[in-house]
């Protein structure tokens, strides 16, 4: 029952970011990022399988002195129900093929039968390396940390990774 709901509601995201995406095509490229991975790997009483998905709008990208800047906005749900939205900013460094791209996004944290994280507003800070792989398409790894900046009572955190596949529209 509980992949039946974690699949369910990454349809539910997968489909709402795709309807929205649509809507703008003709005056906006997008890049998804579909993810898989293991929710706060190095916590073995509560670590949980993931999935997400992140949209980033390609026409707001800026050049500024910190490099490539972008927003970015996704979600993901684990294996426990726990779930994550989020949307904040990425910055994108290119050597060739390979792509270097840190990333910073608030969100909202809800625990479901998974990690208590402290609070349900969440800070997301993630470091993610790429290689483009055919036209338009990357694959890449990343790794992620889930922090509430000490707004709540506790204040663990988690720390995840994951396998990315990105594809440009």
């Amino acid at each position: 029952m509980k992949h039946y709901k974690l699949i369910s509601r990454f349809i539910f995201i997968i489909f709402f970011s795709l309807l929205s995406s649509v809507v703008y095509a003709e005056e906006n490229s997008s890049k998804f990022n579909v993810y898989s991975g293991m929710f706060d790997f190095s916590d073995t009483g509560k670590k949980s399988t993931l999935i997400g998905f992140q949209h980033q709008n390609e026409d707001l990208n800026r050049d500024t002195f910190l490099g490539n800047i972008s927003p970015i906005t996704g979600a993901l749900v684990t294996a426990d129900s726990a779930a994550y939205i989020y949307t904040g900013v990425q910055a994108q460094y290119k050597l060739g093929k390979i792509n270097f791209t840190p990333s910073f996004a608030p969100g909202l944290y809800s625990k479901g039968d998974g990690k208590d994280l402290g609070h349900i507003l969440e800070f997301k800070s993630e470091l993610q390396i790429s290689v483009d792989f055919v036209s338009n398409s990357q694959l890449g790894f990343s790794y992620n940390h889930l922090s509430n900046a000490s707004l709540g009572t506790k204040n663990p955190g988690a720390n995840s990774y994951m396998f990315n596949f990105f594809k440009t529209f």
